[in-house]
């Protein structure tokens, strides 16, 4: 029988599994260092937000590996031998496969900064990052003060989770703008304005130096590059981005750039071993997609895919349009296309922001033939489907702006803004764009 070894039980090896016993009856393994079973890695915050337990993030049930004939091994890989087919462990066991998945994810960003292995000072990803929050800011009498390094979504998710539990923290952000290199000037400016009014105390333009040690090895406080600041701290986060977590092909032949280089099939240059996840880099960027997607949804995707390919139905990873979703404090964020930071020159740009601050739509189409690019959108719900299917067909920004009643995903009573959105297009543009009414069934009569 053969014998598919998945290493890794993030979101990506453990679809790869599910979707190859579905389809066969291979033998399968998943090999894992970090936990017993598969866990939702996003669901981390609310555990320690207080909203679930951390049994409550694993999705199946423990009985459901051996019932779908799914081995679960607790190991280290410290060596691929590809030649022999073989993995051997930190253990000092060993074990024989005949086709392999690397799934081993992200690891968080270091960049030399001294003091940066010290106690308390840690990232956001995994299952150990959790428990040791408990240790260095189980509340605001162990912790006094936070620091966190670094102003993407990782970061504000650790922000807010210091700040449930009334933990003062200070956020270093490099950028003159909190995420600036990714969401345009308005979008970004009501993010920052999001984490000042949550009591956050955000810094612009500023870079850590050092993390400095008190006698037991413990971070005590930072230093800020820019002003030389000494800021007092017992826990700094390093959430600086993730990089692909590839250490275990350091003594293969197996071919790398910043991830494990993959083609469209998710093949390595070794026969018989693929690459999925966060770990994986396309050799050749997808559209306008990047090479490396440290997404959810594109690991579940390549999961999916690779389960097909390696049960005999060779399948090409095709991840679709891009689209992403985050929350920022009280503010939910979703992403459909493509919103870039700056327009580039065949673009044009419409945004509309509601007069409480925290809400508004940003839609970039072609000024020439007016077809929609994407849309940025915060505050208002709306459905993957609609723009999907708008991206799908080539729709125009004014044939979007008639039927967006229909893209509205908010909960019934919530306030509606689309004659307040039409309105304003319509006099920056002078045109006449008619809101119609809302159609669902209509729009998706042919989905």
């Amino acid at each position: 029988m053969e014998h598919i070894v998945i290493i890794g039980n993030g979101i990506s090896g453990v679809t790869a599994a599910r979707h190859i016993r579905k389809l066969s009856d291979k033998k399968i393994t998943i090999v894992s260092a970090e936990s017993d079973y598969f866990f939702s890695r996003t669901a981390l915050m609310y555990v320690y937000m207080g909203h679930m337990k951390f049994k409550h993030t694993q999705p199946y049930e423990n009985w459901f590996w051996k019932k779908n004939r799914i081995e679960l091994k607790k190991g280290f890989v410290k060596k691929i031998d590809s030649e022999n087919k073989l993995l051997l462990f930190a253990e000092d066991d060993s074990l024989s496969y005949d086709k392999l998945i690397i799934a081993t994810g992200s690891k968080p960003n270091k960049f030399g900064w001294p003091g940066q292995d010290l106690k308390g000072v840690q990232g956001l990803y995994s299952k150990q990052d959790l428990e040791n929050l408990e240790v260095y800011a189980p509340n605001n009498q162990v912790c006094k003060h936070a620091v966190i390094v670094g102003g993407g979504l990782i970061g504000i998710e650790l922000a807010e989770m210091l700040h449930s539990r009334h933990i003062p923290v200070t956020f270093l952000v490099r950028e003159t703008s909190f995420w600036d290199g990714v969401l345009p000037k308005e979008e970004s400016d009501m993010i920052n304005k999001e984490i000042l009014r949550n009591g956050i105390d955000l810094r612009l333009s500023s870079n850590l130096k050092e993390i400095i040690s008190d006698e037991n090895g413990q971070a005590k406080s930072i230093i800020i590059e820019e002003t030389g600041e000494e800021i007092p701290c017992n826990l700094v986060g390093l959430t600086a981005g993730v990089s692909p977590n590839i250490d275990i092909t350091k003594t293969s032949t197996i071919e790398t750039g910043r991830g494990i280089k993959v083609n469209r099939f998710l093949e390595t240059n070794i026969p018989d071993i693929y690459a999925i996840g966060d770990c994986a880099e396309q050799h050749e960027a997808i559209g306008n997609r990047n090479p490396i997607e440290a997404v959810w949804y594109t690991g579940r995707m390549m999961g999916e895919t690779v389960a097909q390919t390696i049960c005999g139905n060779k399948m090409a990873y095709n991840p679709g349009h891009w689209f992403n979703s985050a929350k920022f404090f009280d503010i939910e964020y979703q992403t459909y296309g493509w919103v870039w930071a700056q327009p580039k020159e065949n673009e044009a740009r419409f945004y509309w922001e509601h007069k409480s601050g925290k809400k508004c739509i940003h839609l970039n189409y072609d000024k020439n033939t007016k077809e929609l690019i994407g849309i940025n959108n915060f505050g208002i719900r709306m459905r993957h489907e609609f723009f999907d299917k708008m991206l799908n067909e080539k729709q125009t920004v004014t044939y979007v702006l008639e039927h967006l009643a229909d893209a509205n995903f908010d909960p019934e009573f919530y306030k509606l803004h689309e004659k307040e959105i039409v309105a304003k297009f319509n006099l920056e543009n002078n045109t006449n764009i008619q809101l119609r009414k809302k159609s669902w069934k209509r729009i998706f009569q042919t989905s």
